[in-house]
């Protein structure tokens, strides 16, 4: 039966059993028997048909396919009615350590030389083996660019004295090293941290507050709490980046979408623009870090495009600049004679500037008219469904593994 052999499958990934030990474990448990949809005395296929079920009939067929057909399910059975989506981000560590990039080279050194041993049976003369202490060098620059050094010099010997054409592995474990020296982020420790877990990388949680591991970026009904479409990236990743991915996925469940939920992080344009056109209204905060207007001192007028400032100035002139970084911004420049006669002059002008001149994003004035909706005693009231998203964190890590990665 698809649907049995389907259910068998996705308790193997759930809890990481092989072929044979998913069987063996439904066997036993009457949980899983329950979900399997079998009786005590009813018996299972064999390990070998599961295998062969996952390897051809389900081989185009991914986990999201699954996902995505089982949430269509309950929208036509009318088990999700809910008309929200929310969105959020969450971090899992991996399950290793995360090293300096000192002792990565000495593991690769030790990997390389191990290797080298194995396949031509002892290390030649002109390799060096004796590997630096690193932590004895107390400069961290300094014991960085020893080890580096070290690994260079002792790679070079390697490939002059070891025949790679008959030892496969020394080649591979060469290769390894080179890519990984090749990348600039190793050194900064902005890459690679871990040759047990090379996806992993160091994310942030605030400023101050680091973890080395991964995002689960995640969509949900935020009244049933049930998943539409996930992505899983590293540590580095940044928030709502593939908001459209999820978004798309979801409205492909045949969901009503009318709402959305999310924090401050999904507070952008891309993201802003995507709702607008669909007619969902976007129930996120504004983040300081993308919208920078004093309201108390500026009010703008969309009609018009013009700001006003406190002491109802208005703006009379508007330039587009492009800084050397590439950030695009608006100069927006104040009636002149009216700055001049103004008494707040020297504080807005100082003593050199005849007029005030106001710079802000390109995207500020379309951010506006999200500012005071965010206000609302309405907006605060709707806010209040993404608090679900967090209990749904707390469930997953709690009781079904997502606080630390496999492996």
């Amino acid at each position: 039966e698809p649907e049995m052999m389907a259910r068998l499958l996705i308790l193997q990934y759930l809890y990481n059993l092989s072929d044979v030990r998913v069987i063996e474990e439904t066997r036993l448990n009457l949980a899983y028997m329950w979900f399997v949809g079998i009786n005590p005395e009813e018996d299972l296929p064999d390990a070998s048909l599961l295998a062969k079920f996952r390897t051809q009939r389900l081989k185009d067929t991914s986990m999201d396919d699954i996902l995505q057909e089982v949430v269509r399910q309950c929208v036509n059975k009318g088990i999700i009615k809910g008309t929200g989506v929310s969105i959020d981000t969450t971090h899992t560590i991996a399950n290793t350590i995360k090293k300096v990039p000192e002792r990565v080279m000495k593991h690769l050194a030790r990997k390389i030389l191990g290797k080298v041993k194995e396949e031509v049976g002892q290390i030649p003369d002109p390799v060096p083996s004796d590997i630096p202490d690193y932590k004895a060098i107390a400069d961290p620059k300094e014991a960085k660019a020893t080890m580096k050094e070290y690994l260079q010099t002792m790679m070079k010997e390697v490939e002059t004295a070891v025949p790679l054409s008959s030892a496969p592995q020394t080649a591979k474990a060469l290769e390894e090293a080179k890519e990984l020296l090749k990348d600039e982020k190793f050194i900064l420790q902005k890459g690679l941290r871990s040759l047990i877990d090379k996806e992993a990388r160091v994310g942030y949680k605030s400023q101050t507050d680091s973890f080395f591991g991964y995002k689960v970026e995640y969509m949900m009904i935020p009244e049933e709490r049930i998943i539409t479409g996930l992505r899983v990236f590293d540590g580095a990743y940044v928030d709502g980046t593939f908001f459209d991915e999820l978004y798309q996925r979801t409205k492909a469940c045949g969901i009503d979408i009318k709402e959305a939920y999310g924090d401050k992080a999904y507070f952008r344009k891309a993201i802003l623009d995507t709702l607008k056109r669909d007619q969902v209204e976007a129930i996120i905060p504004v983040s300081a870090s993308v919208y920078k207007i004093d309201e108390s001192k500026f009010n703008y007028n969309k009609d018009s495009d013009q700001w006003t400032c406190d002491m109802g100035n208005v703006t009379v002139k508007k330039r587009y600049f492009k800084t050397q970084k590439g950030k695009e911004t608006y100069r927006y420049t104040f009636d002149k004679n009216l700055c001049r006669d103004c008494r707040k002059r020297a504080e807005c002008c100082g003593s050199r500037k005849r007029v005030r001149e106001y710079r802000v994003g390109i995207h500020a004035a379309e951010y506006y008219e999200y500012s005071p909706l965010a206000k609302t005693d309405d907006f605060k009231e709707k806010y209040k469904k993404r608090a679900s998203h967090e209990w749904k964190n707390a469930e997953m890590k709690r009781f079904h593994g997502l606080d630390r990665a496999r492996g």
